[in-house]
């Protein structure tokens, strides 16, 4: 099942995503579907009569760096022995079609970074990596935009990964989906930079779930961002990214100017 945010120029609402090309259309779903069944209301839009959100505003983004050897390689660093936990606010957060404002003036140079995101669907905290699966409600599609620069300046990640817009999300939400070995790719400008299999993390997704929960408490709607494979690289005002991934679909954005 693919749940989608969007808005028909009210208040933002849930819904199903149903056929697919030039045919898919959206039926509207009473309240959030996290924690209980999913009903219909009965509203049904064609998907390119409805505007299309970030699929939800998390209380926290939990994010792994380095969870990729190659990317670790690129970045000059070893291989992390045990996951590597940094937090992105939700106000980063942005849904399909929406703009990354690049920070001009404060940054000099901003990159992507595509990334299979965890969706979690329960309350939880110390789950076994066995029973991973029995807290995730889905994936999407995720950047983690970053002002490398300042990451490297600042010695740890904050600033940089921290600014309003820099953690697109979307199309929607796919349920039912073995995460395991899909095919991740990030293009710029048409322009392949990024492609790799989710086979390649060096800690997948139970265990990263196991590792956080012990930390700290997961919320519904949470999202744990899984890390970025090699050939980060630089965005420019003007250039559009997207993120895509085998079975979840693509999230693209326009980089302009921060006012």
């Amino acid at each position: 099942m693919r749940i989608a945010r969007f808005s028909t120029g009210s208040t933002p609402v849930f819904g199903t995503v149903e056929g697919e090309g030039d045919e898919q259309f959206v039926s509207a779903l009473a309240g959030h579907p996290f924690g209980g069944e999913v009903q219909l209301t009965g509203d049904r839009y064609p998907l390119s009569a409805v505007r299309l959100l970030a699929p939800m505003i998390p209380s926290k983004i939990v994010a792994i760096g380095m969870n990729y050897a190659d990317h670790a390689g690129e970045l000059g660093s070893d291989q992390p022995a045990e996951p590597v936990i940094f937090l992105k606010p939700a106000t980063s957060v942005v849904g399909p079609g929406d703009a990354i404002t690049y920070p001009v003036g404060l940054t000099e140079r901003v990159d992507h970074e595509a990334e299979l995101a965890v969706v979690i669907g329960r309350l939880c905290r110390e789950v076994p990596p066995e029973r991973a699966p029995e807290v995730i409600f889905g994936y999407t599609c995720a950047n983690d935009v970053t002002a490398r620069d300042l990451q490297k300046r600042d010695g740890q990640w904050t600033r940089a990964k921290s600014f309003d817009t820099f953690c697109p999300l979307g199309p929607w939400i796919t349920t039912g989906v073995d995460a395991s070995d899909l095919a991740i790719m990030a293009t710029v400008g048409g322009e392949v930079r990024q492609t790799a299999r989710t086979s390649q993390l060096l800690h997948d997704v139970s265990a990263l779930i196991a590792y956080v929960t012990q930390v700290m408490t997961l919320l519904p709607g949470d999202v744990l961002l899984t890390g970025t494979p090699a050939g980060v690289g630089p965005l420019q005002v003007g250039d559009e990214v997207s993120v895509s991934i085998e079975s979840l679909g693509t999230l693209t954005n326009r980089v302009v100017a921060r006012d």
